[in-house]
């Protein structure tokens, strides 16, 4: 288990210096602080209500990465229904939408990884990545967020003599470094697929786009049900002619990756355009729709407005509910160490 620290540690050291790596960062701490909630802004700015409703007056803003704590939250009448989540905040309320729920736990490193490698989770709001060059040494990489999963390979020395983890990145086929203490190996046993025993033809996932919700069914019993935020659909096709909006039909699980990176690979290195779609380890992708669209069920970390289209034609689910699917659908990981598994799975029907 991870050891909690407090909101005040987090924020000086995941300062970073970013100019100069002058920084002795993430240091762990044996003291364990309760803080209440904290949630991580999750885009560029949010309003910072008077009271908890959409129209009352904005008396601030919180922005990208920033860590806010919760006092408690709300269901207030004026909703919105499908989501009518407010959080008491200094100074003012935030709606849910747009805050990622989070902790701070740090790990104690292994004391080596695997040869196969081992399949990680991020415990931290985000740690920053580094890559080491041999002619411009640590160079700052992907910023990477709470719950997203990563391959790691190898224990290195870090840029502050600590123990990192070296992060292969299937999608460019480069590696990365963050601290050790940030990084929790995902168990063999948390893997394991549920109901093994159930066929790949007793086994459904029903996606009703008017309701907003997945439901799972064994032999037309129901085992499962979630919200989820499908795809919105735009007036305007995108340049690659792939659709914004969920496709609907019946379908297949074709693929399983427990991390996948989602965008083009091409944010250079040191660039802090946190707006930019990049996704770096999207955790529990089930992909359901041809090879060329890349329509995908998986977890999300950027948004906290399940219930209500807001994807670019993927299925979002809380990270929680992706890792339940993802171990129970088929095809079935034959090992903990599998980066993908392919194979006829698991029926999806979109409606």
């Amino acid at each position: 288990m991870g050891t909690k620290l407090d909101r005040r540690g987090f924020l000086k050291l995941a300062g970073l210096a970013l100019g100069g790596l002058a920084f002795n960062p993430f240091e762990p701490r044996q003291e364990e602080y309760d803080y209440g909630s904290l949630a991580r802004v999750t885009v560029h700015e949010v309003d910072l209500y008077g009271l908890p409703k959409f129209d009352s007056q904005i008396v601030g803003k919180r922005y990208r990465d920033q860590l806010v704590q919760t006092y408690y939250i709300l269901t207030p009448e004026s909703g919105p229904a499908y989501n009518p989540y407010w959080h008491r905040v200094w100074g003012g309320y935030l709606h849910s939408t747009h805050l990622q729920p989070v902790e701070i736990r740090f790990n104690k490193p292994l004391s080596q990884v695997r040869e196969e490698g081992q399949l990680c989770e991020v415990t931290v709001p985000y740690t920053q990545s580094f890559r080491f060059t041999r002619y411009e040494g640590w160079r700052i990489e992907y910023r990477l967020y709470y719950e997203t999963t990563h391959w790691i390979t190898d224990i290195d020395e870090g840029p502050d003599g600590e123990a990192w983890y070296r992060i292969v990145d299937e999608l460019g086929d480069t590696d990365y470094h963050v601290p050790a203490a940030h990084i929790r190996p995902i168990p063999d046993e948390e893997l394991t697929p549920i109901s093994p025993d159930v066929s790949t033809h007793d086994k459904r996932i029903d996606i009703n786009l008017a309701t907003q919700t997945l439901t799972a069914f064994e032999r037309d019993q129901q085992v499962f049900q979630a919200k989820v935020s499908s795809g919105v659909p735009r007036s305007k096709e995108p340049e690659n002619g792939i659709s914004t909006a969920t496709p609907q039909g019946r379908f297949n699980v074709y693929s399983k990756m427990p991390s996948k990176h989602m965008g083009d690979g091409n944010l250079m290195q040191g660039d802090l355009n946190l707006d930019a779609y990049e996704l770096v380890g999207v955790p529990w992708t089930i992909f359901f729709h041809e090879l060329s669209t890349g329509y995908a069920i998986h977890g999300t970390y950027w948004h906290n407005n399940f219930g209500w289209p807001m994807s670019h034609g993927c299925v979002n689910l809380r990270n929680e509910d992706a890792k339940w699917l993802f171990r129970w659908t088929t095809p079935e990981n034959a090992s903990p160490l599998e980066v993908e598994v392919t194979g006829f799975g698991t029926q999806v029907h979109v409606f």
